[in-house]
């Protein structure tokens, strides 16, 4: 089980970073309205997609690329828990849940790489009991920041409504180079924790 909603964020934003994506967005929402606080997130990316099959494979906790041989993304794993788990934790604290995903073919039709990709959303309640602590915002965009893969992350951060930060990483390897240098991270951990507080 994940400890925090940031770490359930990190590992959907994996899954995207590592579907052959060259463009990875996430948008983080934080409300409260009518005193309900709500936490909200959406990844979505522009990599190969699933079709029907491999969506309701991804939903099974006892289905993973390791079984179906297909994608061979953990040859050794029994299990896939990503997904179930976001399922999960969303329906026990009386969030919900979306997955939308076109595949790179469809019907045996290219539907071009512009068009495919995923996108899953999930919404939390903060006050219900059941909800995760959000954990450490900074400190996930630091991480999917440095996921191989994607060329462009675009992080939106925003709260009541209001966009308060928007970080790509195009930008942020123009300022301070290549991002995985010591220094790079010391100044990359600052700039994210001072853009939070």
């Amino acid at each position: 089980m994940h400890f925090t909603l940031t770490d359930l964020l990190t590992d959907i934003a994996q899954n995207g970073a590592e579907s052959g994506a060259s463009m990875l967005e996430l948008h983080i929402h934080e409300a409260d309205s009518s005193g309900k606080e709500e936490f909200c997130f959406t990844v979505k990316d522009n990599g190969k997609g699933m079709t029907d099959t491999e969506l309701k494979l991804a939903l099974d906790p006892f289905a993973s690329d390791g079984i179906k041989q297909t994608l061979l993304k953990h040859p050794h794993r029994k299990v896939g828990l990503g997904l179930p788990f976001l399922i999960q934790t969303t329906e026990v604290s009386g969030g919900r849940w979306e997955i939308k995903s076109i595949p790179v073919v469809k019907n045996d039709v290219s539907v071009g790489t512009g068009a495919c990709g995923t996108t899953v959303s999930a919404w939390f309640d903060l006050s219900n009991v059941d909800t995760p602590p959000i954990g450490d915002i900074p400190g996930m965009f630091r991480t999917v920041l440095l996921f191989a893969g994607p060329e462009e992350v675009v992080i939106q951060r925003a709260i009541n409504g209001s966009c308060v930060a928007q970080v790509r990483k195009t930008g942020l390897v123009d300022a301070l180079g290549n991002l995985e240098d010591a220094q790079s991270l010391i100044l990359l951990d600052k700039y994210l924790r001072g853009m939070e507080n």
